[in-house]
């Protein structure tokens, strides 16, 4: 098809177009851009289609005209017929050889101002849908005032009926002019997600398959599903739509996002832990990384389900923290040390108090006596941050039997090896490290971190005495989680803190699809504190550290 755009003065523009939806208007972001102060923003959207086309107009204040006749919402075109946009003329044809030239004959003049890069294209079926979407949108935000709703306290199910209600009544208003083959139902839906949930995200939300999502800017949404990245194929309606997401995540968390502060941690209701980044940091966009948590808690049978350990490694990790070991789980991003963590928080007796301190609230401990504490920001004048260290020195005021640390990265490793030195024993933390080893290191630089300035051996020997065992956790190849060493801490040679391995798991190849193949292996080595376990009544079999058992 072919359509031409008269303006006064100048040269009729004439361009090929293919079969699609066109927005039209003053604005840069339309596919058909009009510059004049005749031409509303968001003027009118052209259909054209082999088999039919039509003009809708978008309540514009000049109006269009077909054939001199204003537009009531939508009307039928038929080739040839001239459409009316303030000063512009649009003349739909089938092919370039029924287009009116006489028009261009006479002087010279200079083609009509049309944006090179908002030129008529091809609107594929998600920017249909897009555009379908963001009026309806805006007629619910005449209709309903959702951002005053949420601060005026209004129910989340209550808001949500309204929002639902008001939108099935938009969509069956203008059921009757959508394009054909787009369900009103799913538009409905989509417009109500975007509207006081989380969007597209509602859907990917409810898999249990999928682990992580992540949005790169309005138009790509990644997900980690089973253990792969791959592309949804979804998208938002534009910056504002992830942006309005974004604070309907950490608004209820006394939490903020904007310029100033163009970042944050905050969690989902289910526990989730959710990050975002916003312009001007990011330049695709703002950015939502969601970890998600099981909607019920990974107990140790299920990671020996998964084969991320076996059963005689949960056993002598439950002996661990029965016997009130400090333990560190260490491990890389995403390898599921928080998984882990919870799973070994289980262990915790039930009649002991526990204090929880995190940067974002994720553990979900099932103990009745539990004390949850999460940091706290900055707010906009820079002031009134509470730190992880901040929260660490307070928790030992608290008369805890143990301390959970969601994650050391900073200062509040040296107050947690204090802790640990100081009859809190049995606490538990992970650490970001590649190795066991590495977690030794990444200790010592944690610590220099909170601005005591302490020899090395110092720092060490705290080390060497504060935590009796390392578990560490691996992503492996495929996806597939797995613990992959258990060392314990012996103590301190000269300057070198030595450790032994007793655990370990021993890959052996590749299978179908790449599936890493391998076995969990004792490595020969008995725990130096056996013995002690069994003065405390924990049995353990010396015959799983036999390295002739494999599992």
């Amino acid at each position: 098809m072919q359509l031409e755009i008269r303006s006064p003065g100048k040269q009729p523009l004439v361009q090929g177009v293919s079969p699609g939806a066109y927005s039209i208007g003053s604005s840069d972001g339309n596919k058909i851009v009009l510059p004049d102060n005749t031409v509303a923003g968001n003027h009118a959207v052209l259909f054209l289609n082999p088999n039919g086309c039509w003009i809708e107009d978008l309540e514009s204040a000049s109006g269009t005209f077909v054939n001199g006749v204003r537009v009531r919402d939508r009307a039928a075109l038929e080739p040839g017929q001239e459409i009316t946009i303030g000063v512009f003329v649009l003349v739909p044809h089938r092919d370039a050889a029924s287009v009116n030239t006489a028009s261009r004959a006479g002087e010279k003049t200079e083609p009509a101002e049309i944006s090179r890069s908002s030129a008529p294209g091809g609107m594929s079926s998600a920017e249909m849908m897009r555009l379908i979407k963001g009026q309806i949108h805006e007629e619910l935000v005449k209709r309903l005032n959702i951002k005053r709703l949420t601060v005026s306290r209004v129910g989340e199910e209550d808001l949500r009926n309204r929002a639902r209600e008001t939108i099935d009544n938009i969509v069956t208003e203008v059921a009757a002019r959508l394009p054909p083959g787009v369900d009103p139902q799913a538009v409905s839906k989509e417009v109500c997600d975007e509207a006081i949930g989380l969007g597209p995200l509602e859907d990917l939300l409810e898999d249990p398959d999928i682990t992580e999502i992540m949005v790169n800017g309005p138009d790509n949404v990644f997900v980690e599903k089973r253990g792969k990245l791959m592309q949804t194929g979804l998208s938002f309606m534009n910056d504002a739509s992830v942006h309005a997401i974004i604070e309907r995540i950490v608004s209820p968390l006394g939490r903020r996002i904007d310029e100033s502060q163009p970042y944050v941690d905050a969690r989902l209701k289910d526990g989730s832990r959710v990050n975002a980044i916003i312009h001007p940091l990011s330049l695709v966009g703002p950015c939502v990384t969601i970890r998600k948590f099981s909607k019920v808690p990974f107990k140790d049978n299920d990671l020996i389900r998964f084969g991320s350990m076996t059963a005689v490694m949960a056993e002598f990790a439950r002996a661990c923290v029965m016997a009130r070991k400090n333990i560190v789980i260490s491990g890389g991003t995403g390898s599921g040390k928080t998984s882990l963590l919870n799973v070994f928080s289980d262990y915790l007796p039930k009649d002991e108090r526990i204090v929880t301190i995190e940067d974002a609230a994720e553990l979900r401990l099932t103990q009745p006596h539990v004390i949850r504490l999460e940091a706290r920001p900055p707010n906009i004048e820079g002031r009134g941050a509470v730190t992880i260290r901040d929260l660490v020195r307070n928790s030992l005021r608290m008369r805890p039997d143990r301390v959970v640390v969601g994650e050391c990265r900073g200062g509040e490793a040296l107050d947690m090896l204090q802790a640990m030195n100081t009859g809190h024993d049995g606490s538990l933390t992970t650490v970001h490290a590649n190795s066991p080893r590495d977690v030794v290191s990444r200790l010592e630089t944690m610590v220099l971190m909170s601005g005591m300035e302490l020899p090395v051996r110092a720092i060490r020997e705290q080390i060497a005495s504060a935590i009796q065992m390392i578990f560490h956790i691996s992503r492996m190849s495929d996806g597939s989680r797995k613990l992959t060493s258990v060392s314990e801490i012996v103590g301190l040679e000269g300057d070198k803190i030595t450790m032994q391995e007793i655990f370990r798991f021993q890959q052996d190849g590749l299978g179908d699809e790449g599936r890493v193949i391998g076995r969990f292996v004792p490595c020969g080595t008995v725990p130096t504190f056996v013995e002690e376990l069994e003065k405390k009544g924990i049995k353990l079999s010396r015959g799983m550290f036999d390295p002739g058992k494999r599992e």
